[in-house]
């Protein structure tokens, strides 16, 4: 393989993480941007969702749904609305029982508490899920689709797989439908308002707890949906992945600016592309990819505290 395929298929690898990245930071820019909270549990709903996604998949697998043809795309389709939807709602009570009564105090409250809920979430998995301490192994639910075909094909050396194309494609698709969602309509506008003016929003008739809760409904789905996406990738899942997650999500969310929607899923492709480049060209960089990424991070905050696309105050999401 010469140089350019191996720059190519690094490229490649750096838009699938990026992909997952980007959905994680938006989530984590749009709690910022209505209420002024860093949700840490984020991360953990993320890892709740891949579970949420194993469930779902015996459940359908128990009752023989899990086949090939038409019908097998729509039990997917099912599999994704529905681990979204748990997802979202359990995003929305956990807004309620831990971020809302602390919003009104100090942000560190808010923070702690979100800390809190995480480790009682990734804890929770541990000890009720099935030998949930151990990593899961995740189906190929994809590779069904493409029966009869080589699952991948190649362009001048470069190997791309069709299941991952499709991974990247829903992820893409979703982040536009968010951003049309988000620009476009009449909730996305109360959205804004909120973001930019929370007391004057509520003069001019928006109602705040109900932005509140699509929001949380909307970042909290993306996370779910991330979960899935990344175990059709990684092919595994653990109870403890959540914590990086939002680790890496909110610093993706930082580095393109936190709170702003763009910024976010720009910073989470540059976060993504960090890894990709260091586990490539630099000695044992697959050890050290996380730190040389952090570094990255660390840069932006020195020279450029507000992230590439910098936060507007005006326009937070």
């Amino acid at each position: 393989m010469g140089t350019e395929a191996v720059i190519v298929q690094i490229i490649l690898n750096g838009l699938m993480l990026g992909v997952q990245y980007a959905l994680i930071a938006v989530g984590f820019t749009l709690f910022f941007g209505v209420l002024d909270v860093i949700n840490f549990s984020h991360g953990d709903v993320f890892m709740l969702g891949a579970f949420i996604g194993l469930i779902l998949i015996n459940i359908f697998s128990k009752l023989d749904m899990m086949t090939g043809g038409a019908s097998y795309v729509l039990v997917l389709f099912l599999i994704f609305f529905l681990c979204m939807l748990v997802t979202g709602m359990v995003g929305i009570l956990f807004e309620r029982i831990a971020v809302k009564p602390v919003s009104s105090g100090p942000p560190l409250m808010a923070l702690i508490a979100t800390l809190g809920l995480a480790i009682a979430i990734r804890e929770a998995v541990r000890l009720f899920y099935p030998m949930g301490s151990e990593s899961k192994r995740f189906p190929e639910l994809l590779n069904p689709i493409f029966a009869g075909t080589s699952q991948a094909f190649e362009i001048k050396g470069v190997l791309i797989r069709y299941d991952n194309l499709l991974i990247f494609g829903i992820g893409i698709a979703v982040i536009v439908f968010t951003s049309l969602y988000i620009n476009k309509t009449k909730m996305g506008l109360g959205i804004r308002a909120v973001a930019q003016d929370s007391e004057a929003a509520m003069m001019m008739g928006v109602h705040r707890d109900r932005v509140v809760d699509v929001t949380f409904l909307i970042g909290s789905a993306l996370a779910g949906l991330t979960g899935i996406l990344n175990g059709l990738f990684y092919n595994t899942v653990v109870f403890n992945m959540g914590a990086m997650g939002a680790v890496i999500g909110f610093s993706a969310a930082v580095i393109g600016g936190l709170g702003n929607i763009y910024g976010a899923i720009i910073g989470g492709f540059v976060f993504a592309m960090t890894q990709a480049f260091s586990a490539a060209f630099i000695p044992r960089g697959s050890e050290y990819m996380d730190v040389i990424a952090f570094g990255v991070l660390i840069v932006f905050l020195v020279f450029k505290p507000s992230g590439i696309l910098g936060e507007k105050m005006h326009e937070r999401v």
